[in-house]
């Protein structure tokens, strides 16, 4: 059993570093880097596009793997709501548990900013610059706030990892 444990621990730890690392990475390096490498937005869009789709055949997985291993770390907890509402590691996992939903709605509306026919037009250079200046708004707030949000899951689960 101790095995098993640290197997899924390890996995849950791989797909953070994952989600979080490469979320940083594309806020902190690439996207800075990004205005060296193409003159305009409309083409900086068109690489952060190209970089999101890869990004996302590991990282939406990853996700959905950080999720259920989470849920299988605190499956103790979670089948006790006395334990989740009356200790401060219960209260610390339902704040996370939010943040993980808030987090999952920031990166669904991201996606949804981004859908398939808007990148299509994007790489068609069918946008007019306002509406490109526009989107880009959108997709740094949204994705700032992802970020956030995965930084913050992050603290928390190094909280519950100490036993608070």
């Amino acid at each position: 059993m101790a095995l098993e444990h640290a197997i899924i621990i390890w996995i849950h730890l791989i797909c953070s570093a994952i989600w979080v690392g490469g979320s940083l990475f594309i806020a902190l390096v690439f996207a800075p880097i990004l205005k060296t490498m193409a003159p305009t937005v409309e083409e900086r869009l068109q690489i952060m596009i190209k970089v999101g789709r890869r990004f996302n055949k590991i990282a939406v997985p990853a996700l959905l793997i950080l999720i259920a291993t989470g849920i299988w770390n605190s499956q103790q907890i979670l089948n006790k709501p006395e334990l989740l509402f009356g200790t401060t590691y219960g209260t610390v996992l339902v704040i996370k548990i939010l943040l993980v939903v808030g987090l999952l709605g920031s990166f669904a509306l991201h996606v949804r900013i981004i859908r398939k026919d808007v990148e299509e037009k994007i790489m068609r250079k069918e946008l007019t610059q306002v509406q490109i200046m526009r989107l880009r708004r959108k997709i740094i707030i949204v994705g700032e706030v992802t970020v956030v949000l995965s930084v913050l899951v992050l603290l928390l689960a190094a909280i519950l990892n100490v036993g608070i």
